[in-house]
């Protein structure tokens, strides 16, 4: 998957879709925000500075404060993808947020979407 055109991608392009999602859902879009910074290390702050910046997939994980050690309690599919099995280190950073973000929008309980922290 090197090279994959996703990676390129800005962050801000891909964000909205994020919180629309969970919007449609009728689930709070603060929460989405929550699991991204569990999962990146950024904080409110940082994650905003991503998206005016308009950094690309790439740069937002490589610059990413640090990943948390939980994510790879990240398991399940995402667009049929077992997120598990992902051999290329940052496309599974973005399948493991794409999961995060789909477990938000399903209203599964925080504490579990974020693996048992409270963060």
């Amino acid at each position: 998957m090197a090279g994959h055109r996703i990676f390129g991608t800005p962050f801000a392009s891909i964000y909205p879709h994020y919180v629309a999602k969970a919007e449609r859902k009728e689930r709070d879009p603060a929460d989405v925000d929550r699991v991204i910074c569990w999962l990146t290390g950024y904080d409110e702050a940082g994650l905003r500075r991503t998206l005016d910046t308009g950094v690309d997939l790439e740069t937002f994980f490589a610059e990413a404060p640090a990943m948390n050690p939980n994510a790879s309690l990240i398991t399940g599919s995402i667009c049929g993808i077992r997120v598990e099995e992902v051999e290329d280190p940052l496309m599974q950073k973005i399948r493991w947020m794409d999961k995060l973000v789909d477990e938000v929008a399903r209203g599964k309980r925080m504490s579990a979407v974020l693996r048992g922290s409270d963060a």
